[in-house]
């Protein structure tokens, strides 16, 4: 996967968010979004995942513009800003919801999802009893849970372990090998020297090099 944004700028009402964005991302990488907070970074994953449609510019996946299709990028899955789940369900069945839709995947994926998120023994606890940090890990989980080509996280790390988070970057390096395209945003500048291959800086509302 091939993904091009081409002076992308995006601006809500009279209050511009990001401008003149060009950056192309390719699988097997790992790719770091850093910036303070309300830089845009999520912003400009909502973009990428097709959730906003840039005012100016266009965003291509492998040279095709599905905004003008009016369709979203395929075998992406993403977790930005806080995911919402089911309070009355537990972690397991809220993930079983969300896999019934796609039916690509059965109770092993899900487990094996939960399992590596270290959440496995929680998942039968309704989520409204759910710490912050496993709120973090069951929305992880349900990125990685449908192997996608294309995996987002916006700050994933919050409020997690660090035995998880040391767990959690083998994993993500493995699967860039695989030839995954992964995209972490984060704030945190440390978080992304230890897996990135590339490092993007969001400021003043651009890519700043």
């Amino acid at each position: 996967m091939k993904i091009e944004l081409k002076n992308v700028s995006k601006k809500f009402k009279d209050i511009t968010v990001l401008k003149d964005i060009n950056i192309t991302i390719e699988s097997g990488n790992i790719y770091g979004l850093y910036g303070r907070n309300g830089s845009g970074k999520s912003v400009l994953l909502k973009l990428i995942c097709g959730f906003y449609i840039p005012n100016t510019g266009e965003i291509l996946y492998n040279s095709e513009n599905l905004n003008l299709k009016n369709e979203f990028p395929p075998n992406l899955r993403a977790f930005i800003e806080r995911p919402s789940f089911y309070p009355d369900l537990t972690g397991y069945e809220n993930l079983k919801l969300l896999a019934d839709i796609q039916h690509q995947i059965g109770e092993k994926e899900i487990l094996d999802a939960l399992d590596t998120v270290n959440l496995k023994e929680e998942k039968d606890k309704k989520y409204s009893k759910y710490s912050l940090g496993m709120k973090q890990k069951l929305g992880i989980a349900q990125v990685i849970m449908e192997n996608p080509e294309v995996m987002i996280f916006d700050e994933p790390f919050n409020g997690i372990e660090e035995n998880t988070v040391k767990k959690l970057i083998e994993y993500l390096k493995k699967e860039a090998k695989k030839g995954k395209l992964i995209i972490i945003s984060t704030h945190i500048k440390e978080d992304l020297e230890k897996l990135t291959t590339k490092v993007f800086h969001v400021d003043n509302q651009t890519i700043v090099k």
